[in-house]
């Protein structure tokens, strides 16, 4: 199995044809997928919720590597280190903290936004669907989100759970958008050595329209 954020991110670059100069990664974690996405793009911004997150992925940035403790069991845990890949270029890539709902005015518009398993854990997504996401991305840009749809009211309300999420988000979405591309997509969440959580991710790709 591939790893998640590096097959999100080259599923982006893979629809979207031809050379697009900014993208945007909503709930980056600490930029794997950003990074990725600097491959292609001239311009990157990465945004999480996590100002430990952020913090990581500039230390990442500024080094290109991360010391971190991979747990294996129990409180016992194996000394690791993170790598960027040397052929990526760091400087396109910039990291904030942010609320994926309440985003900067002067952060502009994309040609390619990623949003991998944000929706389900946010306190309104469909303020997301229908009202942030269209002012985000430039017309013919790219939208790719990926969601199990696992719901809990740690991240929302009940009040604002979708019944039926993916035909609720193409309703939400198809004002201002096409739906161009849809899979499952699989990963793994590590606890420890011997215990993982095993996903699919519905991963829906759709195109800004002109008008």
């Amino acid at each position: 199995m591939r790893n998640f954020p590096y097959t999100c991110a080259h599923l982006l670059l893979s629809k979207a044809k031809g050379s697009h100069s900014r993208a945007l990664d909503l709930g980056c974690a600490v930029g794997r997928s950003t990074f990725e996405l600097a491959r292609r793009c001239t311009e990157v911004v990465g945004i999480d919720y996590s100002r430990s997150f952020i913090h990581s992925a500039n230390q990442l940035k500024k080094r290109g590597h991360l010391k971190f403790q991979l747990c294996e069991e129990g409180n016992r845990t194996t000394p690791s280190l993170a790598k960027v890949d040397a052929r990526i270029e760091r400087n396109n890539v910039h990291f904030q903290f942010g609320d994926a709902l309440h985003l900067p005015r002067n952060l502009g518009t994309f040609d390619l936004v990623l949003a991998a398993n944000l929706i389900d854990r946010l306190p309104n997504p469909t303020f997301f669907a229908s009202k942030v996401a269209p002012g985000l991305i430039r017309p013919n840009g790219f939208l790719l989100l990926t969601s199990p749809y696992t719901w809990s009211k740690e991240y929302t309300p009940e009040s604002k759970w979708w019944r039926n999420s993916f035909s609720t988000l193409k309703k939400l979405l198809q004002p201002n958008f096409r739906l161009i591309h849809r899979q499952d997509l699989p990963f793994l969440l590590r606890e420890h050595r011997r215990k993982f959580q095993y996903t699919f991710a519905d991963a829906t790709l759709w195109r800004r329209s002109v008008n």
